[in-house]
């Protein structure tokens, strides 16, 4: 698998994850490898736009196969998310009130 281009590493036939469930992972555990924006990566690797890629991931990572998969990254995903979604809503009640 070369490191320059489309491969995000092996896919696990006996995951009950998908492969491109799989690859996503991947993704999100080594982006910072890949030259260039994150958001260009998604596009050529998964042909889907920034928005639609983080609505699969969010569901992804809600999912106990991908907490079996990759506990640590998982668990990493959704404190960084839970930590954003405070951070919103923090500045929400800031400018509200």
């Amino acid at each position: 698998m070369s490191e320059s281009g489309h491969s995000l590493g092996a896919v696990a036939d006996e995951s009950p994850l998908s492969a491109r469930d799989q690859q996503m992972l991947a993704l999100e555990r080594q982006w910072w490898k890949y030259a260039g924006a994150k958001e260009q990566a998604i596009r050529e690797l998964f042909d889907l736009s920034a928005t639609h890629y983080y609505q699969i991931l969010n569901a992804l990572i809600d999912t106990e196969e991908a907490l079996a998969h990759d506990p640590m990254l998982v668990k990493r995903l959704r404190r960084l998310r839970t930590s954003r979604q405070r951070a919103r809503t923090a500045r929400r009640l800031g400018t509200d009130s």
